[in-house]
């Protein structure tokens, strides 16, 4: 009893349950290994020979001779937190009861507005590598992203392909238009060159109708 009050608990059982105090040999044991003394174990069949071992150089032979062991790492298991995190990712144990903070501090809008910015941009800067949009309509479109016209990259998409088809049109008719321009301007052109040959003709109608009564009046002397 006296025994008990006065040394630790560890002591008292290490002496209760091998009848030997090993604590050098523990303390040996974690300085040889360098780990702590509760990653060492004493082979509870060889007590004797282990209470004999007072140096370093003797507890290194009873390690080789497996009478001393380091303990192996004690198991923290994440398969539970990972399931968990997988039922997350899916939209699981988010609701109202799981909630800590404001939406903006859960998922800030600044941040989303980042991410929405690089993949419209990332987008544009892909389109106009691959010869798919110019540089003009590149300058238009991301300005007006930057300005929050396009919510997503369909969004952006879609109004890229509108925009194209615009443009095509817009440059079908500008040529229809030149065409018709210059079938005109040779229409005109030619109608002039003919308005004018018949002025020339009729300027010099008049002489021929002067001389025919001439011509009259001597056949009839």
């Amino acid at each position: 009893p006296d025994l008990a009050l006065a040394a630790p608990r560890g002591l008292v059982a290490e002496a209760s349950t091998m009848g030997v105090c090993l604590r050098v040999q523990k303390r040996l044991a974690a300085s040889v290994l360098k780990c702590g003394k509760r990653k060492i174990w004493l082979d509870p069949n060889e007590v004797n020979e282990i209470s004999m071992a007072n140096s370093r150089q003797n507890v290194r032979k009873l390690l080789k001779d497996g009478f001393i062991i380091r303990k192996p790492a004690n198991m923290h298991s994440r398969a539970r937190t990972l399931l968990h995190l997988e039922a997350k990712r899916k939209g699981r144990h988010t609701g109202h009861g799981k909630r800590r903070g404001t939406a903006e501090a859960r998922m800030p809008t600044k941040v989303l507005w980042m991410r929405r910015q690089r993949v419209l941009r990332r987008m544009l800067k892909k389109y106009r590598e691959q010869k798919k949009i110019d540089k003009h309509l590149y300058h238009d479109l991301y300005m007006k992203s930057r300005g929050n016209v396009f919510k997503n990259k369909r969004v952006l998409m879609e109004h890229i392909h509108v925009a194209k088809k615009d443009k095509s049109r817009d440059k079908l008719l500008t040529e229809q238009a030149d065409a018709r321009r210059l079938k005109n301007k040779a229409s005109r052109e030619r109608r002039e060159a003919k308005q004018s040959d018949a002025a020339s003709m009729l300027e010099d109608a008049p002489e021929v109708v002067a001389e025919k009564p001439a011509k009259a009046k001597k056949e009839k002397n």
